[in-house]
């Protein structure tokens, strides 16, 4: 086994990804104004992604269709598609694989390849290349990737100018690439700790690596401060996790580059998360007994719950419903950076334990519902039906979890 200092990390982040999708399968888009997300009729409704012509009229993720409107109003809003999205990350996730086994999934545009028994370091520049030109040839979708010796900087590597580029980032490069860099620039730094930091006079990444251990983890507590500190002289020993070979749930996460601070912004998220889980799930017969929401605070503190359902389910918004009530039961609105949900407690899928109770022919229709989706995101590869019953219901939980929220923190106050 190599020594850290020694290893050869790829971090492959999918440049602008669920607008790169769309235009893979729609030609037309390339170039211009484009952003996923709702309805263009939706004003309510959050911005998912923005095509680089979108963001430099200001346009970014998780800004309101209304407010995404006003600032371009020729932008053309595409309606987003997880489906689509997740079979392209499975495609290039395969691909990965021809590469190289130690591949792990960081998010489902974005992973790390440890690529150290299968390519010499003087070639590893020529490999990265040569994977940036496959995928833009096979599937048409531009990436970034950063080469480093472990995972921190290779993922700080690859975002150092987008899109399309190859950058390195190897110990003697730390201190002319990195550390002139702003303090707010260093991954994982929230914005509260990157106040403390410019409260002591921390203005670069540079500074923060100069500083003494104990004095940072004073000003940020005696976790967060060390694993800062260390991020900042370019310190990570994680392994790249290989992908295993049989997975014993379903799960996804998305990890955010700004705060996920409203309720409004979570719902849609964990809509769009069960909604591909579900589908995964039918698509292998199985169902599951048990249902999980994790999120991540600033402080680099995963946070979980989870509920057993009394019957195994395979219905879309049955898992929805418990994972927003979840997510309420225990987010108390801490800034988030990463949101998923998980599947487990697998089921044969022909086996079903009926209540007593139940109200069988709402969940046939239910299924047929799911069933039908299913048939047309197979056939056309996106999905193009809004379900009702859903984003009802989202609206309606939406203000309750706010009036909540406002209720607990008077309380606190």
């Amino acid at each position: 086994m190599h020594s850290p200092k020694h290893r050869i990390i790829f971090h492959i982040d999918m440049n602008c990804f669920f607008v790169s999708c769309e235009i893979a399968e729609n030609p037309d888009l390339a170039g211009k104004k484009v952003a996923v997300g709702p309805n263009r009729m939706d004003r309510k409704g959050i911005i998912t992604a923005a095509s680089y012509e979108a963001r430099a009229c200001g346009v970014r993720a998780a800004m309101p269709v209304s407010e995404a409107l006003r600032k371009c109003p020729d932008l053309i809003l595409v309606e987003s598609s997880m489906s689509l999205y997740s079979e392209y990350s499975r495609r290039f996730f395969e691909y990965f694989l021809k590469i190289t086994p130690l591949v792990e999934p960081a998010s489902i545009d974005e992973g790390y390849l440890d690529i150290t028994d299968v390519c010499e370091p003087s070639n590893a520049i020529m490999l990265a290349e040569k994977i940036q030109k496959d995928l833009l040839q096979q599937l048409h979708l531009p990436c970034s990737i950063g080469i480093a010796p472990n995972k921190f900087l290779a993922k700080m590597a690859s975002d150092f100018q987008k899109p399309d580029r190859v950058h390195t980032l190897f110990p003697d490069e730390i201190q002319e690439k990195m550390w002139p860099l702003p303090i707010r620039n260093l991954l994982f730094l929230g914005k509260a700790s990157e106040q403390k930091l410019l409260n002591q006079g921390i203005r670069t990444i540079g500074d923060l690596a100069r500083e003494r251990a104990s004095n940072v983890q004073y000003w940020l507590g005696e976790k967060t401060g060390h694993q800062l500190w260390q991020y900042a002289r370019g310190i990570d020993d994680s392994p790249v996790k290989a992908v295993p070979d049989e997975a014993k749930g379903f799960s996804v996460e998305t990890t955010f580059n700004d705060d996920i601070t409203s309720i409004e912004q979570v719902f849609p998220i964990l809509l769009e998360q069960c909604d591909v889980l579900a589908t995964r799930m039918r698509r292998k017969d199985k169902k599951c007994n048990c249902i999980s929401v994790t999120f991540r605070t600033l402080d680099f503190r995963n946070r979980s719950h989870q509920t057993k359902l009394e019957n195994a389910t395979d219905l879309t918004d049955e898992i929805y419903i418990n994972a927003t009530r979840l997510f309420k039961e225990f987010w108390k609105g801490q800034p988030l950076r990463l949101i998923g949900v998980a599947l487990t407690g697998l089921t044969d899928g022909t086996y079903e334990q009926m209540s007593l109770f139940e109200d069988t022919e709402n969940k046939e229709r239910r299924r047929k519902l799911d069933a039908a989706m299913d048939e047309i995101r197979m056939k056309f590869g996106n999905d193009k039906i809004t379900r009702a019953s859903i984003m009802n219901s989202n609206a309606r939980i939406g203000r309750k979890a706010k009036a909540q929220m406002k209720n607990e923190n008077t309380e606190e106050q």
